[in-house]
């Protein structure tokens, strides 16, 4: 019997037990037997792959959940591996036709090595990817979110309304961070759909260099203007991809001490975020002589295996029928997209990649765009120029906490 293998590649997204289920139901319809490969690339470099028959009922049992049923890893074959460790012997055998990648677009760009080690090797295979992040920042057609991204977001939401309600009860401030290497996407669509007063994501900083300083100082502007309102609480959401934009001499500022891996740089995944940004803010409420007390509470790792909510399990599901589309017309090295009429179409990465450094550029969230501009005018609270008089109670420079002046927009 002619067979697909699939893996999953990177950190776990909601839906990608919902990729799998509905790729394995709807190649067992048409007559395939179906692999499901564990620890990702690593399976193929390997005498002794760990492989399981994904058969319907496994599918029909796993589509709904959370998580990956496949094992994941962020394994990425070296040339050396390729040389000498892969294993030719599982596809010849199995008479594998096609590998189903569910990853980034570092899972993609390996797939598309491995077939091209295939082909050298007179054993030629179809490769499709099936893109994910909940950090939505991969440049889809249509403004069309990566899977995970929206199920992320709604159990965010629930966090941070958490968070929300515990600052007015307490009267309490919290500083909350979300994950978004590159972008800003979760943190700004939590912090949007929970009311948050202040949030700090790396597109604001589009006219002026991010620092420590500045980052604190937007806090800052919004406790100082909630208390002129009579408000002595609230919430700031700062994204962690603001840290990773940093300096190397900004980063020695916030007065962390870090781990180093073995190329000298600080291990940044290891750093509480949002203690860090806590911790800084409470020096600077300290020496401005603020009286406000601080929470971090750091929204990542709690969201990335909840169960995928219905607009994930829908889409994940046009994903996972799709790759079948694009494979029975002769489709091969290119990502599955399914735009908002549920029409499939491949994506190839050249169409992607930067051709100068041959990487995907994040899709970041668009300062001036309606959407971001209405929310920052209309539900924010920050100093402005009519604030001055009343913060100078608290500030000794209000116009330095004002925050079109901070972020020179």
């Amino acid at each position: 019997m002619q067979s697909i293998a699939i893996l999953t590649g990177g950190g776990p997204a909601p839906g990608m037990n919902t990729v799998v289920a509905s790729v394995a139901k709807t190649f067992l319809r048409h007559g395939y037997r179906v692999i499901g490969l564990h620890s990702g690339y690593s399976a193929l470099f390997t005498d002794k792959p760990r492989m399981q028959d994904i058969d319907f009922l496994t599918a029909d049992d796993i589509f709904n959940r959370g998580g990956s049923m496949l094992k994941m890893s962020r394994f990425k074959p070296t040339d050396d591996d390729f040389e000498h460790r892969f294993n030719l012997d599982f596809f010849r055998n199995n008479e594998v036709k096609l590998l189903v990648t569910v990853g980034g677009d570092d899972t993609a760009s390996t797939a598309n090595r491995v077939a091209k080690f295939l082909e050298s090797h007179h054993y030629p295979i179809a490769n499709i990817h099936v893109p994910k992040t909940i950090d939505n920042d991969l440049p889809l057609p249509a403004a069309s979110p990566t899977f995970g991204f929206n199920s992320a977001k709604a159990q965010g939401t629930v966090i941070g309304n958490t968070v929300m309600e515990d600052a007015r009860t307490s009267e309490n401030w919290f500083v909350v961070s979300a994950m978004g290497r590159s972008a800003g996407h979760l943190a700004f669509g939590i912090a949007e759909a929970c009311h948050y007063p202040m949030v700090v994501i790396p597109e604001f900083f589009n006219r002026t260099t991010i620092t420590c300083d500045k980052i604190v100082n937007l806090v800052v502007s919004c406790i100082v203007k909630r208390n002129i309102m009579g408000v002595p609480y609230g919430a700031a959401m700062i994204s962690e991809g603001v840290f990773h934009l940093l300096s190397d001499d900004e980063i020695k500022k916030s007065g962390v001490n870090f781990s180093y891996d073995d190329h000298g740089h600080p291990e940044l995944g290891k750093v509480s975020k949002a203690v860090l940004f806590n911790d800084m803010l409470e020096r600077k409420l300290k020496a401005l002589g603020i009286k406000a007390k601080t929470r971090p509470v750091e929204i990542g790792y709690e969201v990335r295996c909840q169960t995928p909510i219905a607009y994930d399990l829908t889409y994940c599901t046009q994903l996972g029928m799709g790759v079948y589309n694009l494979f029975s017309q002769g489709a091969t090295g290119c990502m599955v997209y399914v735009d908002h009429a549920g029409n499939v179409s491949p994506l190839f990465l050249k169409d992607l990649q930067d051709p100068a450094t041959g990487k995907i550029p994040p899709r970041q969230v668009n300062p001036d765009s309606a959407e971001v501009q209405a929310y920052v005018r209309n539900i924010m609270d920050y100093i402005t120029p009519a604030d001055y008089a009343a913060a100078a109670k608290y500030l000794p420079n209000p116009e330095d906490y004002d925050f079109m002046k901070i972020l020179e927009w």
